[in-house]
């Protein structure tokens, strides 16, 4: 019964991705961003699915599950930052995007007339490199999914999302992403939120899940996270400009660039946050519930499956299959988008005597799913490591570059290229050379050295034009 409802479903993702083939026109912009015509709530419902994904049902379910009520710190200032993002930068560019006839991030970042395009081709190699690397997290996440359950080696749930994600994306390019993404994200928060109840009912309610909880260990249900050397606001003001650093974000950038009205991202912001917030709250009273009720996965197993672990627990067999939808598509929801992304970068940027290839632009989906399925069949099985650094670098690198360029600021092509660099290195040396990323996560010294980077150019700038 497991199967076959996890079957009916996977069914229905690949069969509303096929439909929608019904309304695309073969050409590129199509392709890559449906024409610029895409409602507001599909919008928010596909950027919220986008965004959240196998972090959210793996990574963030696990976390909770090792610091406990802590882990609301990393929910709340992931969402302010996402909401001060769309309002500051999303509307900008949207706008901005169509009037220069930008179809990728890195064409928008670039803005270059010459032959030699730098800004746009380093770019693109950061995009394909990092977000390849986050897509292959997802499909990790999947893959992880189906062993919980089936007990299958991890190699089959990646190919078969990775087999899942080419079908659809083959049928409607960017169009088909958005509209499975909007059916994934509906089974997300309703099966998210069902486990969560039947989670705390089983724990005793919530007076009896929360003793419970601080029997286990009293610093579950300490609101500030334990060792913090700083203290709690320097941790959360790392999660606020972590939530920030969507602005460097390709595949959910291009969610902002296909909106029907630029007019429309406030309204499209405020449905992705809200969603957002409940399921992530849901997701952290998953993970917390099961500490209670697996307590043994912290010493004798992986608490980044506690969710589906729960679901075999507490529900009957079709809602366990449900469940494993929901977590199945919130993977394929991300790689969908990071894979269209990555051949945007591949095919219109790196190669631009293909830009106006359709087929060219298709056959780039397919060898780019290509690479990131061997990344994801050698690489790390640490999904909430992968995504969170995958997140940090691509933040780092192209956060503050593109907020330049939505509001239009003047920017030398040497300039660039340095706030892309420095903001990279920045945070790989925060994290890996400092060891401070426990403190404040790191994409906070990327963008800021990106944002330094700049400002001592202007100045530089104007000293020699004085």
């Amino acid at each position: 019964m497991i199967a076959t409802t996890f079957i009916v479903f996977l069914l229905l993702f690949t069969g509303v991705g096929i439909y929608s083939a019904t309304k695309k026109q073969n050409t590129t912009t199509d392709y890559l961003l449906a024409s610029r015509n895409v409602n507001p709530w599909l919008t928010a419902f596909s950027a919220m699915a986008t965004g959240q994904s196998g972090f959210l049902f793996i990574g963030q379910v696990g976390f909770a599950y090792q610091i406990g009520i802590s882990a609301i710190w990393l929910t709340i200032g992931w969402a302010i930052g996402d909401y001060i993002a769309w309002g500051l930068v999303f509307k900008r560019l949207r706008q901005v995007s169509e009037e220069i006839s930008a179809d990728t991030v890195s064409s928008f970042l670039g803005q270059e007339t010459k032959e030699i395009r730098w800004i746009t081709t380093i770019s693109a190699l950061i995009t394909i490199a990092f977000l390849g690397s986050y897509a292959a997290a997802q499909l990790v996440a999947g893959g992880k999914a189906l062993h919980a359950l089936f007990n299958w080696n991890y190699s089959v749930g990646v190919i078969v999302g990775a087999i899942v994600v080419v079908i659809y994306c083959f049928s409607g390019g960017i169009r088909a992403s958005i509209w499975t993404d909007t059916v994934q994200a509906t089974i997300m928060i309703g099966s998210l939120v069902l486990l969560f109840v039947v989670a705390i009912a089983n724990c005793g309610g919530l007076s009896g899940f929360w003793t419970q909880l601080a029997a286990i260990d009293p610093g579950l249900v300490n609101l500030s996270p334990q060792d913090l050397e700083w203290g709690l606001l320097p941790f959360l003001i790392g999660w606020i400009v972590a939530g920030f650093g969507v602005v460097g974000q390709p595949h959910i950038l291009v969610r902002a660039m296909a909106i029907n009205s630029a007019n429309k991202i406030g309204f499209a912001r405020n449905i992705q946050v809200i969603f957002g917030l409940v399921n992530s709250f849901a997701a952290m009273g998953v993970g917390m519930a099961a500490r209670v009720l697996l307590p043994n996965l912290l010493t004798n197993g992986d608490p980044e499956l506690a969710l589906p672990y729960l679901a075999l627990e507490l529900l009957p067999a079709i809602l366990v299959g449900v469940m494993l939808a929901g977590l199945f598509a919130a993977t394929i929801s991300t790689a969908d988008s990071q894979i269209l992304s990555c051949s945007a970068a591949l095919t219109q940027d790196l190669f631009p005597g293909l830009a106006h290839s359709y087929k060219y632009a298709k056959l780039g989906t397919l060898t780019v799913t290509l690479i990131i399925l061997s990344i994801a069949l050698s690489g790390d099985n640490n999904v909430f490591a992968l995504i969170t650094f995958s997140w940090s670098i691509l933040a780092s690198g192209l956060g503050p570059l593109l907020i330049v360029r939505a509001w239009q600021k003047s920017v030398t092509t040497p300039a660039a290229i340095a706030m892309m660099v420095g903001g990279i290195a920045a945070a790989l040396f925060w994290k890996m050379g400092l060891d401070l990323s426990g403190i404040i996560y790191e994409v906070l010294p990327g963008m800021a050295a990106g944002g330094i980077i700049y400002l001592v150019s202007q100045f530089f700038i104007a000293q020699e034009s004085s």
